[in-house]
Parts: C-alpha cells; sequence; structure tokens
C-alpha cells in the first residue's frame, strides 16, 4: 500500500503525532460527520488509526475505543439500526435481493436484534427489487433485444439470467419466475 506523506524540510516523511484520548475522539468526531456508521466499523476505523499512529494515552486504547463507540451510540452519532434500514431501502432500488442484504447487514456488524425491520421491509418487498433487477438487467418482460430462435441459445441466456439473479441474492423461485417471463 502506497501512501503519500508530505515532506518536512530535509526529506524526512512526516510521522503524524500518536494518538491520545482527545485526538482519538476528533478522530472519531470527524469520521461519524462524513459518513453514516456502525459501531463496528467506528470501531474497526479506530483500532486501524491506533496501529498506523500509535497509542500515547495513559488508559488502553481498546478500553478507550469501547467506551467512545458506546458514547456514540447513546448520543445517536452513530446508529446501527439506520443504517439497516437505508442499506435495505438501497438494496430495493438496487434490485438486490434479500440474501445480499443480509451480507452487507453482517459485513458491517449490525446485530439481527438492529437489522430485523430492515430485513423484514427487504423480505416485504422482495418482488419489488426482483422486477428492478429484471428492468436494470432487460431480463424477462423488460428484454431489450428479441429473443434467440434456436432452443439452445434460449436455454443458455435463461441460464445466465438466472445465474444473474441468484449472484443478486434472490429467491430461486422468484428468480425462475422473471427469467421464465421471456418465453412467448
Amino acid at each position: 500500500m502506497h501512501r503519500n506523506f508530505s515532506r518536512k524540510r530535509g526529506g524526512q516523511p512526516y510521522q503524524a503525532p500518536p494518538l491520545d484520548k482527545a485526538s482519538l475522539r476528533a478522530l472519531a468526531l470527524r469520521y461519524v460527520e462524513r459518513y453514516a456508521t456502525t459501531q463496528v466499523k467506528l470501531s474497526r476505523y479506530l483500532m486501524r488509526k491506533i496501529s498506523e499512529r500509535g497509542w500515547d494515552g495513559s488508559q488502553h486504547f481498546s478500553q478507550h475505543v469501547e467506551e467512545l463507540v458506546i458514547q456514540f451510540a447513546e448520543l445517536s452519532y452513530v446508529n446501527d439500526r439506520a443504517v439497516a434500514e437505508t442499506k435495505a431501502r438501497a438494496s430495493i432500488r438496487k434490485g438486490l435481493g434479500t440474501r445480499r442484504l443480509v451480507q452487507d447487514i453482517y459485513a458491517a456488524g449490525i446485530s439481527k436484534e438492529n437489522s430485523a425491520d430492515a430485513l423484514a421491509e427487504a423480505s416485504e418487498k422482495a418482488l419489488e427489487a426482483a422486477q428492478n433487477f429484471a428492468k436494470k438487467k432487460g431480463i424477462g418482460a423488460y428484454a431489450r433485444d428479441p429473443l434467440p430462435n434456436d432452443r439452445e441459445q434460449r436455454q443458455k441466456l435463461k441460464q445466465k439470467q438466472l445465474q444473474a439473479f441468484l449472484r443478486a441474492g434472490h429467491d430461486f423461485e422468484l428468480a425462475r419466475r422473471f427469467v421464465d417471463g421471456i418465453e412467448d
């Protein structure tokens, strides 16, 4: 990984000072100001910054990071539930299925408790998401090109479209309904 360092006089790279409680808090505030994030992601970010710059505090840094994340959650600077709901709405709009949403929520470190409503919304709107996907990719009734006349080519096309639906996280039966819509 290549990093750009400002150069001091004499050609030596600038080394940022080690973090302490105040500078860590300032970094955290800047991060949540710029990004809608989760508790886990904020914690990972702060731990990465400490590993890059070092720690110059009296208290052990992991304990301070944990306290800071909890404080930010209590102040609603970090809201896992809101992030999950935003991810659900974006997933539906993009045409992604519930399985993909579950993976995104897991990667963001959002608990089952905080993601339950978002997953329920995605399940309720699975048909809408699949329709958005079919429109975006030109599948089934939304196909842009005429179907191939050759049966083998048609089967290959259907298989390719079905695989695209499955990669997007849609249920097999729902995907099959849209793909089968391309047949006369």
